[in-house]
């Protein structure tokens, strides 16, 4: 390995162990943090090209805000830098939430760490907000896009559509309506056209199959780490939708019809990988080691973010090919004008779950505070997302102090 392949692996493991660190606020934060330091800071993507990977991401299987931090080690720094990336960016949630499970299989209750996450919340909007302004200029680039966009969040409030089904809604009307039709089109269009289509229908019919098995799956009396790995390999291999999905896979595999967790385990388990940074499937390492100690935790954390890996490495080297085709040069712009609207939307929801009261005033002031600051100092300031988030932290630990609670 030359000096440059070291220094290059070297500058991702601790840009994402960082991330991975401060990652509060759930995917669409950590995408903010990751566009802030590889686009805006590092500039070792371009808008357009990071925008590429937000859409082709959300099509597959998965967490999202890991498999960009996939992508982006892989191309990089190759295919060690896909590994190094990845796992130094799930590292500090899995080491985490290990302590967390350690602490409740030794004395029943969880740590009570809600005064941190007061503040730390509203920090992460204004991250949000910072990230969505930078890539929504750079993904609305015409009126079509625009509208697409609208269409997009429109469908997904009113209808509560699944995530890839909005995004494939928005693609295909894109590629029809922004395709021109002329005689530009290089001979490999076709072909390229044909590669995503491809690629894309593989994957919906891996997740079935895989799918079917989970439903069919006998039930078990004894769990053994084949077992546990199996299952959460599974679980990884088909999660469209994120941590809502997760919840779902968890309560008919694991409670109902495997009875390998309680439900009040389940809920202390989902509630473990809500306040912990990182990625949500970091839950599977509390799972594990509730199960089978700490090679369960080890077997459950690989079994779930193993298929990530996958999935990317056999998705990353198709992109610069789909970009190259006018048909799915349009198909690809309106994903990921539809990505950005999706964001909007999961941005707003939570915006409206943190800075709501159920009792007059109905608005928490506070919060709303932080979160306007927070996105001044990202946006016109230029300050990292860190900064933000200890900062934060640290207000939510003084207003708890004072006696403030929500």
């Amino acid at each position: 390995m030359t000096n440059s392949e070291s220094s290059r692996l070297g500058e991702l493991a601790n840009l994402f162990f960082k991330l991975g660190v401060i990652g509060f606020g759930g995917p669409v934060a950590h995408i903010a943090m990751i566009e802030d330091e590889v686009v805006k800071r590092r500039q070792w993507l371009t808008k357009e090209h990071f925008l590429d990977l937000l859409g082709a991401t959300n099509l597959i299987p998965g967490p999202n805000s890991t498999e960009m931090a996939i992508h982006i080690g892989y191309i990089y720094a190759g295919w060690l830098g896909l590994i190094v990336s990845g796992v130094c960016f799930v590292l500090p949630a899995v080491l985490v939430t290990c302590g967390f499970a350690w602490v409740y299989v030794a004395y029943g209750t969880l740590p009570q760490v809600i005064p941190l996450l007061y503040g730390i919340k509203p920090a992460v909007l204004g991250i949000i907000l910072n990230a969505l302004w930078g890539l929504a200029k750079k993904a609305v680039k015409t009126h079509q896009l625009l509208v697409i966009a609208l269409a997009v969040a429109f469908l997904t409030l009113l209808l509560k559509l699944n995530e890839v089904v909005a995004l494939l809604i928005g693609g295909l009307l894109g590629m029809i309506w922004l395709h021109s039709g002329d005689k530009n089109d290089k001979p490999g269009d076709k072909a390229n056209f044909l590669i995503a289509s491809l690629s894309t229908g593989a994957t919906w019919k891996a997740s079935a199959a895989i799918a079917a098995l989970v439903a069919t799956a006998s039930t078990a009396t004894n769990v053994s780490l084949w077992q546990l790995g199996w299952f959460f390999l599974k679980v990884g291999s088909v999660l469209f939708g994120g941590g809502y999905l997760l919840v779902a896979f968890l309560q008919g595999g694991l409670v109902q019809e495997y009875g390998w967790l309680t439900q009040q385990q389940l809920l202390d388990a989902i509630a473990i990988g809500q306040f912990t940074p990182g990625p949500v499937l970091s839950t599977a390492t509390f799972i594990g080691y509730l199960i089978a100690g700490i090679p369960g935790a080890i077997v459950a954390t690989i079994g779930i973010f193993l298929p990530s890996f996958v999935f990317v490495a056999a998705l990353n080297p198709l992109i610069p090919r789909l970009r190259a085709s006018s048909w799915t040069r349009a198909f690809l712009d309106a994903v990921n004008v539809s990505a950005v609207a999706l964001m909007v939307v999961t941005t707003l929801q939570l915006g409206t779950a943190t800075l709501t009261l159920p009792q007059a005033p109905f608005v928490d002031f506070l919060g709303l505070a932080i979160a306007i600051v927070s996105a001044i100092l990202a946006i016109h300031y230029r300050i990292n997302a860190a900064w933000l988030v200890f900062g934060s932290a640290f207000i939510g630990w003084g207003a708890s102090l004072l006696g403030y609670t929500r």
